[in-house]
């Protein structure tokens, strides 16, 4: 995965080289423990809590993080029949998402406590929100922007250079742009919600060292905004968070 990630990365950088794509590494700031077990699919913060969805069958869970250990706070797992997404608050609402399982979750933000289940006609990939709608991805180069009973007001095509960027997953709103991970790959776009336009890449590869690596690490995947505007990032079954900082290369 790691090897294949870094490959795609590297072209999709060629292919922007002569567009108006700004172009940016990382710096770690501090670094935090993460569960190994968990297979991130959702990362948020709300109201100082820091939320997380795990996927895989049998092992799916919503969960809230006490930052400095790692550690749970509360802890709910799903039914093992359903495959856990992303994840975020829209007014005192959870919103889940599944995989392929074609339903979305609604909790109590505060509690975690279960409220219902909706359809939900797409797989589900990544989730977040401007704080006025929802925003979905699917796995393909598309958003779909939401209302809060996820009626789709508007989808938009997401474009590289004029192209269109697929395996969009997870998703963080991060200062007025849509964050998102590419799927096998250690790049961040950043996209203009509006155009669709992809205006800054971001070059995650190494963020986790080679030495932390496993047979069980799998990709990046986790952008977590928190209320002062540091963000934070991890991957499935890393051992780390990271809080970084971003350097222009271009």
């Amino acid at each position: 995965m790691k090897r294949i990630g870094v490959f795609v990365l590297a072209m999709m950088l060629c292919a922007c080289s002569n567009a108006q794509v700004a172009r940016y590494k990382l710096k770690v700031v501090k670094d935090y423990p993460h569960d190994m077990a968990a297979y991130t699919q959702g990362l948020f913060f709300h109201e100082g809590k820091l939320y997380e969805t795990t996927g895989q069958y049998g092992t799916s869970s919503i969960r809230t993080i006490d930052l400095s250990s790692g550690k749970p706070i509360l802890n709910k797992k799903l039914n093992a029949k359903y495959f856990a997404e992303g994840s975020v608050v829209l007014g005192n609402t959870l919103y889940i998402l599944t995989w392929t399982n074609k339903v979305a979750f609604l909790y109590d933000a505060a509690t975690l406590e279960y409220r219902k289940t909706v359809g939900y006609p797409r797989e589900g990939w990544g989730l977040t929100t401007d704080g006025k709608q929802l925003i979905a991805s699917d796995g393909s180069a598309n958003l779909y922007f939401m209302d809060k009973d996820l009626k789709v007001l508007r989808k938009q095509t997401v474009t590289l250079n004029g192209r269109p960027l697929k395996n969009l997953n997870e998703l963080e709103w991060i200062g007025g742009k849509v964050w998102a991970n590419v799927y096998l790959t250690d790049m961040i776009a950043i996209i203009d919600p509006r155009s669709g336009k992809v205006e800054g890449t971001v070059d995650c590869a190494g963020l986790l060292p080679d030495e932390l690596w496993t047979s069980a690490t799998d990709v990046l995947n986790g952008i977590a905004l928190d209320a002062a505007g540091r963000i934070y990032l991890t991957g499935k079954n890393w051992p780390k968070l990271y809080q970084i900082e971003l350097v222009k290369l271009n």
